[in-house]
């Protein structure tokens, strides 16, 4: 991937020399159990780790997750909220080639959001995305944590992220190999902007909205349809930033598709317990990852990306 002329963000929030930041760079754990009340077949899937499921269903997460913050009721972001600055809270620029990395994606993201919200007439107002080691304080849950995997919170409009996450995913995933891998990476990045670009259309309250009248198995679907759609919506910066930058090498697209299948939930369901439970996946099947990807990157357009309204998934 050639990122290196793509602009950089100014929303970084650099922690990771924070001290007090639990588990250090190798810390990336697998939890294993949930919360009380849940079923085994949920608490196996629980067990798999963060980046797939990772936490009670009924918070709205997964790995790549949406967060709702402590409870099953969407909280509505203050838009006066102000950023803090100083150590702890710092909007920086990365001086590290990974900061560097992750800042050039997320700006690259900014410019593309900026300009599909001012077609339709609206403001695109960008997140902040934490960059962490091992854990750190989070208004979704109290707490971001390695084994939980990048996620979006939609209570302060941030993305955290480990980055000892795309280590994971080349060499525990085997969903990459070698500088692809940095596609993937993005890609991964990009799916957690796709989720604020989903709270700031409405999509997220209004699915935790319908979630609520639904059982597990229901919850779990209206889940995967968000995660897909923000792997569509991934799909869809990939083919801007091509457009526009020509980021994208030989072999990069290959590795986010192997990315997308690799963290499928019938694949991870089956390496960690040996068989599928469709009514537990929460983020959708391999199959269905790489489709909705595909999707978002062949056509590069929001409408295309509508897994509620799909036929077919």
């Amino acid at each position: 991937m050639r990122w290196e002329d793509l602009p950089q963000s100014d929303n970084i929030e650099d922690r990771r020399s924070d001290e007090g930041g639990g588990f250090g760079p190798g810390g990336f754990g697998i939890p294993m159990g949930g919360g009380g009340g849940l079923g085994i077949g949920t608490i196996i899937v629980l067990g798999l780790i963060g980046w797939a499921l990772g936490i009670d269903p009924r918070l709205l997460i997964g790995g790549a997750e949406v967060l709702t913050g402590g409870g099953s009721q969407y909280q509505q972001p203050s838009q006066t909220q102000q950023m803090p600055r100083g150590p702890g809270g710092r909007r920086v620029k990365p001086d590290d080639e990974m900061g560097r990395f992750v800042a050039a994606v997320l700006g690259s993201t900014e410019l593309q959001w900026k300009d599909v919200f001012a077609k339709d007439g609206r403001t695109y107002r960008a997140p902040v995305l934490v960059m962490y080691r091992g854990q750190t304080s989070a208004p979704c849950g109290g707490v971001a944590q390695s084994a939980m995997g990048p996620f979006y919170c939609p209570n302060d409009q941030k993305v955290y992220l480990d980055t000892s996450f795309f280590r994971e995913i080349e060499t525990r995933f085997r969903g990459c190999d070698g500088k692809a891998c940095q596609f993937s990476q993005a890609y991964v990045i990009a799916h957690e902007v796709g989720h604020h670009v989903q709270n700031l259309m409405g999509i997220l309250p209004r699915v935790t909205q319908l979630q609520q009248g639904q059982d597990r198995a229901g919850a779990n679907q209206l889940q995967v349809l968000v995660e897909l759609q923000a792997d569509s919506l991934a799909g869809v910066w990939a083919n801007h930033s091509q457009e526009k930058w020509k980021s994208i090498e030989p072999g990069d697209v290959e590795a986010a598709l192997q990315t997308a299948s690799a963290i499928g939930d019938d694949r991870l369901q089956r390496q960690s317990q040996g068989y599928v439970v469709p009514d537990a996946f929460t983020h959708g099947s391999s199959a269905q990852r790489v489709q909705w990807l595909t999707t978002g990157l062949k056509s590069g357009d929001v409408s295309s990306c509508n897994t509620f309204e799909a036929a077919k998934l």
